[in-house]
């Protein structure tokens, strides 16, 4: 075991882990690897899995992301996670499985000195007012105990055509529609007196500068991992957005 940690944090998010993307599981485990195990903490920041139907989903798949992830705790470096829109039934014995810590859907952090604010970054698209209304329903307590007293395998055939509408759908919205709306960053900035915002979601992985509070800001978003591993490395002095192939072999 390491017996220091760098000064280093890592964010990710919109992995959208799954079996029938072998590629995108190989280099998560190589980030956790080669990447994360050197950090202090690690963040999370949703969909970390293409959907997840429940924590009693025990296949060998989970399994080995959990197996990971406590891996790469047990090395020091702390894990966090926020729901995000495929994951969000994810819940506290996966949790205690993988040795993360569950946090809010928006959290007020300390990084290195500065108050970030962090989420997965739905709920900033306000004008997707056909998905707006869809997870205000399924985040309620109602929903979900109806959806997780359902047998796991008629779970499993809701997920997959909950993806393929979601798919259809996404292909049928207007990019604007898809993306944040401006005033709701800077409300939510204002709201935690913040002047940076990390988030996922939108798979448009860049370093936006606004104002808020009066001061300038910085919005970061963080990309997918549909062609290449992305992360944001932060240091007291930096914060990068990087990424990988898919394809590159262990080192």
């Amino acid at each position: 075991m390491p017996s220091s940690k760098e000064p280093v944090t890592y964010f990710i998010a919109d992995l959208h882990l799954a079996q029938n993307r072998p590629d995108i599981t190989a280099c998560f485990l190589r980030f956790l690897k080669n990447e994360a195990i050197k950090a202090q903490s690690l963040y999370i920041l949703g969909d970390l899995f293409e959907a997840w139907i429940g924590d009693d989903d025990d296949s060998a798949y989970i399994a080995t992301i959990a197996k990971a992830l406590r891996t790469l705790s047990s090395f020091g470096t702390d894990i966090y996670f926020i729901h995000g829109n495929r994951d969000f039934l994810l819940g506290k014995r996966f949790a205690q499985k993988s040795a993360m810590t569950l946090l809010p859907e928006i959290d007020l952090i300390d990084l290195y000195g500065r108050n970030v604010v962090i989420m997965h970054g739905d709920t900033l698209c306000t004008k997707d007012v056909a998905y707006q209304k869809f997870r205000k329903k399924s985040r309620s307590w109602w929903w979900q105990t109806a959806v997780k007293s359902l047998p796991l395998f008629f779970r499993k055939k809701m997920a997959a055509n909950y993806r393929k509408k979601s798919t259809e759908a996404t292909a049928m919205k207007s990019q604007d529609i898809m993306d944040v709306t401006e005033s709701e960053v800077v409300n939510c900035l204002e709201s935690y007196q913040s002047q940076l915002l990390i988030h996922g979601h939108t798979h448009r992985p860049a370093i936006h500068h606004l104002t808020a509070n009066g001061n300038s800001a910085q919005r970061i978003v963080l990309g997918d991992w549909y062609e290449q591993g992305a992360w944001l490395k932060v240091t007291p002095t930096s914060m990068k957005l990087l990424n990988q192939p898919l394809t590159t072999p262990n080192r």
